[in-house]
């Protein structure tokens, strides 16, 4: 293996590696989640240099330039007031999502008058209207970080890859027999994930436009799905009231998480891939291991269904959304109400 390059991610901490092995380029990361404006720079190098081959003894000084560089950046106070920068008449229809580039420097909205729109985000400008799609626009994404392709999920039973520079539409997935309400990249940029009313999900070749493989198991509806930060394992949520983790590689169900008792509405991994929170209809998160799919715990407070919820960088703390109207709440993993149904 061969060094190539660094590269330094700022959220969540971290430094990539960009190294050459058997003649293809490959990346792999170093994640610094606990770095602190106050962590022992060569203390952190030591332990680093320790677990990780590639860095040599002629690289210490320019990792430990990168580590001052994100201390630096965590260090910074954030006194930004956020106020109303631009309204954009965006659609004919009502919009169903928006999502950024990793850049913020354009966005995409989906839409019940079937198309997606790119736009710049500084100017305000459309800069595509994606067309195709025969019924609403409902999941969308952009294959960050790269950014340089959308995938589009709709009502046709039907999900568009497309090219960001030109809006041309790349490939058609075509397979399910009901709505796609729910989609992702995995982090490779490799596959596209798709989840469906007809109870399935599936995986796609982004490549070649084939399907890779077809995840049955749940009895109801898949309303959310994620990848983990490796791309190896997949998590959906169904209206069946289960959550079921999948192998990606090969298709398989590792573990069917049970304990709710409504509609699952979220799915999310934490960075490092331990955990799985859920949010669900029964008014209720669950954390979950991911490594035995067993309940750690059950956050319980919302007078309404959970409909969103998602970990911070570093897996310790969880905010959850729900349509009790009140403000979003915030628990963390060190105060959490054990679980008391199993698996």
């Amino acid at each position: 293996m061969k060094l190539k390059r660094f590269l330094l991610r700022y959220y969540p901490p971290g430094i990539i590696l960009e190294y050459e092995k058997g003649g293809a380029l490959k990346t792999k990361s170093i994640d610094l989640l606990d770095l602190s404006p106050e962590t022992d720079t060569e203390e952190l190098i030591s332990a680093i240099r320790k677990s990780e081959p590639l860095i040599t003894a002629s690289r210490v000084d320019q990792v430990k330039l990168l580590i001052v560089r994100l201390q630096e950046k965590l260090g910074q106070q954030d006194n930004r007031r956020f106020s109303l920068f631009k309204a954009l008449q965006a659609h004919i229809l009502p919009l169903t999502n928006v999502a950024f580039n990793k850049s913020g420097s354009s966005f995409i909205t989906g839409s019940y008058d079937r198309t997606c729109k790119i736009w710049d985000t500084a100017s305000g400008e459309e800069l595509h209207t994606l067309e195709g799609h025969r019924n609403v626009v409902y999941a969308i994404a952009f294959n960050n970080p790269y950014g340089d392709k959308i995938a589009t999920g709709s009502f046709d039973k039907t999900c568009r890859l497309w090219s960001v520079e030109t809006g041309k539409c790349f490939h058609t997935f075509r397979g399910h027999t009901a709505e796609i309400v729910c989609l992702a990249f995995n982090p490779q940029s490799t596959l596209v994930a798709t989840g469906s009313m007809d109870t399935t999900a599936k995986l796609w070749d982004i490549q070649t436009g084939e399907e890779v493989s077809t995840l049955t198991g749940h009895s109801a509806e898949i309303i959310s799905l994620s990848f983990n930060t490796v791309g190896d394992q997949l998590v959906t949520g169904s209206f069946d009231h289960t959550v079921s983790l999948w192998d990606v590689p090969s298709g398989r169900r590792v573990h069917t998480l049970i304990g709710h008792r409504g509609e699952i509405s979220s799915v999310q991994f934490n960075w490092d891939c331990s955990l799985i929170i859920t949010g669900s209809m029964d008014k209720s998160c669950r954390v979950w291991e991911a490594a035995s799919g067993k309940c750690m715990a059950t956050l319980a407070g919302h007078e309404d269904e959970v409909l969103d919820v998602c970990f911070d960088y570093t897996g310790q703390l969880i905010a959850t959304a729900s349509a009790d109207v009140s403000l979003p709440k915030f628990f963390c993993l060190s105060h959490l109400i054990p679980c008391n149904v199993s698996p």
